[in-house]
């Protein structure tokens, strides 16, 4: 968390952040914020599947006392319109969704929303955009390839684990990636350098058959599901017989997958447009590294940083692919 700090620099000094109390490798946060010099930090929490209120209230509190910056976080239970009006940066996180036009309603005008993960990510069920542009509010995505971030350096591993997760060595396997986005070169990169054997389709019909151990699904997430009813019958003529479909990225029909013959990876659905691993499997640091550059982008936009293409910070427009960055 420290060398984060460093690296990007984050400087929270006299501004407010309200974010999440989390567990796990996701405790961060909050921690981030208070030794990045915030003023003060409100961490909302509630009890998920991932953990309890009661455990996320433990284990932020605990880390926020190991590095000394406990009195500087409380830790909430209920948002009211008072903290809401303190707000500088709020960040997209899971116990905060969704953020709703009327809390949007209750920031300030020079407040900014830290999406926490790069701005052509950005899902419309998170955060009431129509809202935030009305306040002119700003989503601010962050530059996960910055390389005080380097987050998307993680993909490659991060999908390998869910190989081997699967029962697949990878090394010596063949394996068909669909992947529409950004995500590809670090992905294909990172197979490769395990020894798989890496074809790349960014369309489900192009897929050809052939004797593939693994289908990794990496589209980006619609309306509807990217591997549907026709979908699934295409791979299931192109895949041999045990063939696994991966769910790195994007919403998938498991039901006619199954009805396919093909096996489906993880066994548990991730929420839709969510990823079907998440980057704490490989531990703390690809996390630390994100929360810390969402943070930092924020801080960036709300201190009215000028913009540049290979900086921290993206702004999410209505216009799709639409992207500005700032350093």
């Amino acid at each position: 968390m420290g060398r984060a700090l460093t690296e990007t620099l984050l400087d929270l000094s006299e501004l407010t952040v309200l974010t999440e109390a989390a567990t796990g490798a996701y405790a961060v946060t909050a921690v981030l914020a208070a030794m990045a010099g915030a003023r003060q930090v409100y961490a909302f929490t509630k009890t998920t599947r991932h953990g309890t209120s009661a455990e996320a209230r433990e284990q932020t509190l605990k880390l926020a006392d190991s590095v000394g910056v406990a009195n500087r976080i409380d830790i909430l239970e209920q948002i009211t319109p008072d903290i809401l009006h303190q707000t500088d940066i709020i960040t997209n996180s899971g116990h905060l969704r969704p953020l709703t036009a009327a809390l949007i309603d209750e920031l300030p005008r020079e407040a900014v929303i830290a999406l926490m993960f790069e701005a052509w990510e950005f899902r419309s069920e998170d955060l009431d955009m129509d809202a935030c542009l009305r306040r002119g509010i700003p989503i601010v995505g962050v530059n996960e390839r910055h390389p005080s971030v380097d987050v998307f350096s993680f993909l490659g591993p991060l999908c390998v684990k869910q190989l081997h997760d699967s029962g697949l060595s990878v090394y010596k396997n063949r394996i068909a990636l669909l992947c529409d986005n950004d995500f590809i070169g670090s992905l294909r990169s990172g197979l490769a350098s395990s020894g798989a054997s890496v074809d790349v389709f960014e369309d489900v019909q192009t897929l050809y058959r052939a004797q593939w151990d693994a289908i990794i699904v990496a589209l980006r997430p619609t309306a509807e599901p990217r591997i549907g009813s026709p979908e699934a019958a295409h791979l299931a003529a192109c895949a041999p017989a045990g063939a696994i479909v991966l769910q790195f990225w994007g919403d998938m029909d498991r039901t006619v997958l199954s009805a396919n013959g093909l096996g489906v990876w993880p066994t548990t659905p991730p929420g839709l447009g969510h990823m079907g691993i998440l980057l704490s499997e490989l531990g703390p640091e690809p996390v630390v590294r994100l929360q810390a550059g969402g943070l930092r982008a924020a801080e960036w936009v709300r201190r009215s940083g000028a913009v540049s293409s290979d900086g921290f910070a993206q702004i999410v427009t209505p216009a799709s692919g639409s992207i500005a960055n700032s350093r």
